[in-house]
């Protein structure tokens, strides 16, 4: 390759233009390399991989089936367990009442619902066998039960063999009276103290599960079930288009479903072995088949449940497994260098620029001055940056004065109660006033009007001098001056430097009853934040002393303790 050839693919890649391309040309012509190599490594596996089976393999086949359910369901299960640990949830199980608790509880029953597989949760009150459910919005049905518990009722036994199993969980199968579908329940036990206080349940789609289970079968030579710890069938991989088995009780047995002895002797003993829930030992048995339509048969636990997947197949549905592993392995490795080298590229083209967008952002929040990284590039990252650049003066900074804005004030003099509150610091407020400034426009015009709030609310910005302090246009003639870790004495001393700088411009206001030249009232106030107050507090306080400015002369500043 000549260098001129060189520089038009460095300058295609790298060069200048835009990002979006650049990013879609190197994509593009790493995709055509990968493709390139994967289809050769397809050609070559193809051609020296033989017909046949082993046993591991067959265990593997069904042991990643049991392993996707067993996954799904140990999520689950984990999610109800952080819950049933609640403090607050165990509380409010004990006041059933007590409205403070549940409120609490909720909160931690909506975190719970959110990470969830399904979306419904219910919650079972112990002492009153009340029943609730948690609704899509994170709130109680209706603000109140659903509806109480029976023990001699059959549809409600679930629970009580809950809170007398040996275990933390038990796992159901049964209709949702609510939804009116087919699902596996998850219930678990609410302890405090040792005693059952309640349980919380929660239930997957079986339509849902049994499609993420089978989704890989080609349901012509293989077959696929899941069966309880008493042979009952509870999944039927040739069902999941049966409305009847999604809507509606199906009662079956395994032996019902598969005529080889050789596999019903072989399920039968696995079933006479089960003693509570399969752990992470378990291992799955290959039975060998002699009659047809199905020569293989593999039968695997799944982890943390006490039932069992059974997958069934025949010789040709076997071979595509082992065909599909060196493939697999060949893209994946290919895959694998494809999304390296695609990281570095994209790395030095999006993520390392927008990092650095990112740093110059993070800065800005404590240095207003701080310049914003990529303003002077002319791609997609320039017009970002621009575009933060203009939303940010436009969003904290007042139009015409050009201090700060009410927007900003308000926002930031929250973010300072907060961090004052833990540490049990000072905050000041100003509420600064224009005097007679109506009569101002009235006599010189609102263009004079507008370079008189100009001029007052520089002199103001420079009465602080403090990163942490700031002065702002609260609205009209009105400013506001927020002052952190700031006692009497030093407020008061800002104060009259305030009420001085704006004296010190002199400008002319005849029309004034307070001086012949443009004077403000001041409103002050200092206090130790604590938690139960708001920025609103201060703001009214200072305002209260701002009224009292002005209706003892003006032109002077009053102080009132927030305490």
């Amino acid at each position: 390759m000549t260098n001129a050839n060189r520089s038009g693919l460095r300058k295609l890649l790298f060069g200048e233009g835009r990002l979006s391309q650049r990013f879609r040309n190197i994509n593009i012509l790493l995709f055509l390399l990968a493709f390139c190599i994967m289809a050769a490594v397809m050609v070559t596996a193809f051609n020296v991989i033989v017909s046949g089976i082993s046993s591991e393999y067959a265990g593997s086949y069904a042991t990643s089936s049991a392993d996707a359910l067993s996954a799904r369901v140990s999520k689950e299960i984990s999610l109800l367990a952080a819950a049933a640990r609640s403090d607050h949830i165990i509380a409010w199980l004990k006041d059933e009442e007590n409205e403070d608790q549940r409120t609490l509880a909720l909160k931690d029953l909506s975190d719970t619902m959110s990470e969830l597989y399904s979306n419904n949760l219910y919650v079972i009150v112990g002492e009153s066998l009340n029943e609730f459910k948690v609704e899509d919005d994170y709130q109680i049905t209706r603000g109140s039960y659903l509806f109480t518990l029976e023990p001699g009722d059959p549809e409600d036994s679930w629970y009580f063999e809950t809170i007398m199993s040996d275990h933390d969980y038990t796992l159901t199968v049964a209709i949702d009276d609510v939804l009116s579908r087919k699902r596996v329940f998850i219930n678990y036990i609410v302890v405090s103290e040792g005693v059952p206080v309640g349980a919380i349940s929660t239930g997957l789609e079986f339509s849902h599960i049994a499609g993420e289970l089978f989704y890989h079968f080609y349901l012509g030579t293989t077959r696929g079930l899941i069966i309880d710890e008493n042979g009952g069938v509870l999944v039927d991989s040739h069902l999941l288009e049966n409305e009847d088995f999604l809507h509606h009780e199906y009662d079956s047995a395994f032996d019902d479903l598969l005529p080889q002895p050789i596999l019903i002797d072989a399920i039968r003993r696995h079933l006479d072995s089960i003693d509570g829930y399969f752990g992470a030992t378990s291992e799955p048995v290959v039975v060998r088949l002699t009659n047809d339509p199905y020569h293989f048969a593999t039968i695997a636990p799944i982890r943390n449940t006490s039932w069992t997947v059974v997958i069934i197949y025949d010789s040709s549905s076997s071979l595509e497994m082992p065909l599909f592993i060196p493939i697999a392995v060949a893209m994946l490795v290919v895959l694998v260098v494809f999304a390296f080298v695609t990281n570095i590229v994209s790395y030095r083209l999006i993520f390392l620029p927008f990092d650095k967008l990112r740093q110059s952002l993070a800065r800005l929040k404590e240095d207003n001055e701080e310049s914003i990284y990529g303003a002077d590039r002319n791609d997609e990252l320039g017009e970002l940056s621009n575009s933060i650049k203009d939303w940010f003066i436009k969003a904290n900074y007042d139009a015409l004065t050009g201090i700060r804005n009410r927007r900003f004030m308000e926002t930031n003099l929250q973010h300072v109660m907060r961090l004052l509150s833990r540490s049990a610091g000072r905050l000041c407020v100003f509420m600064v006033d224009v005097d007679f400034f109506k009569n101002y426009n009235d006599t010189y015009g609102h263009e004079k009007g507008d370079v008189c709030l100009k001029s007052v609310a520089q002199a103001i910005s420079a009465s602080v001098t403090r990163s942490c302090d700031f002065a702002a246009r609260y609205g009209g003639e009105e400013f506001a001056v927020v002052l952190p870790n700031t006692d009497q004495a030093g407020a008061c001393a800002i104060a009259e430097k305030l009420l001085e700088n704006v004296r010190s411009l002199k400008l002319p206001h005849k029309a004034s009853e307070a001086a012949s030249f443009v004077t403000v009232s001041v409103g002050v106030t200092t206090g130790m934040v604590t938690y139960e107050q708001s920025w609103e507090d201060y703001l009214n306080r200072a305002d209260q002393a701002l009224y009292i400015s002005k209706q003892t002369g003006r032109n002077q500043y009053t102080y009132i303790d927030m305490e």
